[in-house]
């Protein structure tokens, strides 16, 4: 084994798989890092499709704004 190869070894850290937790080395050679593998993967995506998995917003005055004119612009359709 050559020193360049047992640096590169000792950079390379173990993390949980965020789905299953499995154990797994982040390195260039794992496409599907974060996770172990496209199962994994795929099954977080459906969790973000689904909607089980959502980014927390603050609510804002503009938001407001362009909610009652939206539910304006459906009642007019309704019309």
């Amino acid at each position: 084994m050559t020193k360049n190869s047992n640096i590169t070894n000792s950079r390379q850290s173990k993390i949980a798989c965020p789905t299953c937790q499995k154990q797994i080395i982040w390195s260039p050679e794992n496409r599907f890092r974060p996770f172990c593998s496209e199962r994994c993967k795929l099954i977080d995506l459906g969790e973000w499709a689904a909607g089980t998995y959502a980014i927390p917003q603050k609510h804002s005055e503009e938001d407001e704004v362009f909610s009652s004119m939206i539910e304006e612009t459906q009642d007019s359709s309704m019309l």
